[in-house]
């Protein structure tokens, strides 16, 4: 072992073992960081979707590959549910009362209301959004992105916001073919187990001006939700196939829980604005 001693000015500096403190207040940064990211990704997207330049039939072909390769998806999901539901729903009315006439209209009132937009917007998130994350994280990856911003040209105008308003306007498209779906495939349940008269159970009665708001307000939302939430994944993306993967996994999750969480704050900003309407 050397006794040479250590020359003035080249002490090894000290390292200090990572705290708590310190574990907590760099998540918290990160934190901080990446929601003012995510919200100049908001910003630019709604910007470039009203005032910015597309290429010439871009939104077309995404809405095509956003409306028709998730419709058969999404129909058949909804259908099966639909089923489902009525299934249940009628197993225990059947139980309690025996008297079906009012299940239609309650399952429909529902349909329209709640589960139709949040079950739509799901299955969009977990195909839509996984391809919006997978492809523009590849360009990052491949520095694609980094050759448009050299060619003047800003990635979210060119990328995100034709991927935007395609998803936007698929999902409300989506979500109404889905309600027809989901109720035709309810009518069919209750008609061949429980013998329920059609006409009976095919009832709109219960669903208010206020319920279709309510549906479609959320479809609305959950439709730009997605893509801004994926292409910030995309965008955000680092290091190789590895990050890509992790990119599309991210987006996933993350569009879910986007629409759970706006779906909980749009059910309770309608039902405190139309309990003051009175609707």
């Amino acid at each position: 072992m050397s006794d040479k001693p250590t020359q003035p000015g080249l002490e090894a500096p000290l390292k200090f073992p990572a705290t708590i403190p310190h574990k907590v207040g760099g998540a918290v940064f990160g934190m901080v960081d990446a929601l003012g990211e995510f919200f100049r990704v908001l910003r630019g997207t709604i910007r470039y979707s009203i005032w910015g330049k597309r290429p010439k039939g871009e939104v077309l072909n995404q809405m095509y590959q956003v409306g028709n390769k998730s419709l058969l998806f999404v129909c058949v999901t909804l259908g099966c549910l639909g089923m489902v539901l009525v299934y249940q729903i009628c197993l225990q009315v059947n139980k309690i009362t025996g008297d079906m006439s009012q299940v239609g209209s309650e399952f429909i009132k529902g349909m329209v209301h709640a589960f139709v937009p949040s079950l739509t917007a799901m299955m969009i998130a977990t195909r839509v959004g996984a391809g919006i994350a997978a492809e523009i994280g590849s360009m990052m990856v491949t520095e694609q992105v980094d050759a448009l911003r050299m060619s003047g040209v800003e990635p979210i105008e060119y990328l995100i916001a034709p991927r935007f308003i395609a998803t936007l306007v698929m999902t409300v498209f989506l979500t109404i073919i889905a309600l027809a779906v989901a109720v035709g495939a309810g009518t069919l349940m209750a008609w061949a187990s429980f013998d329920v008269n059609p006409v009976v159970f095919f009832s709109f009665e219960k669903v208010t001006a206020g319920d279709m708001i309510t549906g479609l307000a959320k479809a609305i939302c959950f439709g730009a939700a997605i893509p801004v939430v994926s292409g910030y994944c995309g965008l955000t993306t680092r290091g190789g196939s590895e990050g890509v993967g992790s990119a599309t996994t991210r987006a996933v999750i993350n569009s879910s829980l986007a629409v759970i969480v706006l779906d909980f704050i749009l059910s309770a900003l309608a039902y405190f604005f139309l309990q003051s309407r009175g609707l």
